[in-house]
């Protein structure tokens, strides 16, 4: 919890076209079209990318067969590498498909029910936005989404799909009260480049502030607000031409943005037998759900699984001393309400259908369209307080 008297907290995001994010979009596009046909398949696809090279493995097990190398193409054009500018096209890069099978040694304890590995799962929730989501990466995130959307309408056709967001919030005795700092690093070509060739010029760093952060920010920003868009002084080469990318890779922006602890387990590529992932969304469900019902401000849960086993090992509640009962009692009410084995979340969330391409990018919480969003759970919460 941010604590009493004044302190900054920064929280950052990714757009779809940073490396990282490309392979979790990709091992989850493969794992939606999968589930398309074969809702009892096991899958944990990773991929990786670097310059002109896509190569996807892991373990699948499944009766159905689907195009991975289609798929990958379809993803990264979509995201906008289509063009030789940008270092890197889904025309003419290569795609290497090593995906072997699930050891029989876990599906044996996977396929009565339990969990598909040991783990802990984190979920957090608190009510400083509407969101239940920390601020700084909520402003994160919705720059990111204004910068995709004025790349690809062209409304600043210089833009690349490689970009990074980061906000920093001041808060006072616990509360956010201005934006302090904010930057943004953006791929672009080399058309807004100053004479110098070394950075871009102030006419463009004033079309991505009034396009894509002003709009987001102002209601939070001041006269001491700073804004630092692409500090080192120019980004023309972005994408896996610069950097290489893995599924998994960007765990905190998929999360909460720093304000909790995490599990560890990364979600993209897996399907809901995983617990990683679909624990992790009960574990949020259950906290946006107990702060929602105003029974704390702020809560953590924390759910923990023996492989092959389907009662967690492992349930705890933390308000950090918001809660309106001891977080104790919070837990055991929250035990009684909520499904915890897997099969049970999954039936509960309905998770074994092609819903997962869409969190691979800006967040897997704190957006409505899903199911582990919604607040249904309040009116129970508090009647079991009473």
């Amino acid at each position: 919890m941010i604590k009493q008297g004044t302190c900054y907290f920064t929280s950052e995001s990714v757009s779809k076209g940073h490396p990282d994010k490309v392979c979790d979009q990709i091992s989850d596009a493969i794992l939606d079209e999968i589930l398309r046909k074969d809702k009892t398949a096991r899958v944990a696809c990773e991929t990786y990318i670097t310059r002109g090279l896509v190569m996807v493995g892991g373990e699948i097990t499944t009766h159905t067969w689907v195009d991975v190398e289609q798929i990958a193409r379809n993803v990264i054009k979509d995201i906008g590498y289509d063009d030789a500018k940008y270092g890197f096209n889904y025309h003419t890069c290569a795609v290497v498909n090593v995906i072997g099978k699930q050891s029989p040694d876990i599906s044996q304890g996977v396929d009565v029910g339990g969990a598909g590995d040991q783990g802990l799962m984190v979920g957090y929730a608190v009510d400083e936005t509407p969101q239940y989501m920390p601020l700084s990466l909520v402003l994160s995130h919705e720059i990111l989404k204004k910068l995709e959307a004025v790349r690809k309408s062209k409304k600043l056709d210089y833009l690349g799909p490689d970009a990074k967001s980061q906000v920093t919030v001041e808060y006072k005795d616990g509360k956010p009260v201005r934006i302090d700092t904010v930057v943004v690093s953006t791929q672009h070509t080399e058309k807004i480049l100053d004479k110098s060739g070394r950075q871009i010029t102030e006419k463009s760093k004033k079309e991505i502030a009034d396009a894509a952060i002003w709009p987001v920010v102002k209601k939070w920003a001041d006269k001491n607000t700073k804004i630092y868009i692409n500090p080192t002084g120019k980004f023309v080469i972005g994408g896996p031409q610069s950097d290489t990318g893995l599924t998994g890779r960007k765990i905190i922006v998929d999360t909460y943005g720093g304000r909790c602890p995490h599990g560890g387990g990364a979600f993209s590529g897996k399907d809901p037998t995983k617990v990683d992932r679909s624990a992790a969304y009960m574990a949020r469900y259950i906290a946006k759900n107990i702060v929602a019902a105003k029974l704390a401000h702020e809560c953590t849960v924390q759910i923990a699984y023996a492989i092959g086993r389907e009662e967690p090992v492992g349930f705890y509640v933390d308000t950090d001393g918001s809660g309106v009962l001891p977080d104790e009692k919070l837990a055991q009410i929250a035990r009684r309400i909520f499904p915890l084995t897997p099969r049970g979340i999954i039936e509960h969330f309905k998770l074994r259908r092609p819903i997962y391409l869409q969190t691979a990018a800006f967040g897997h919480f704190g957006r409505e369209e899903f199911p582990w969003e919604k607040t249904d759970k309040v009116s129970a919460l508090q009647k079991a307080v009473k």
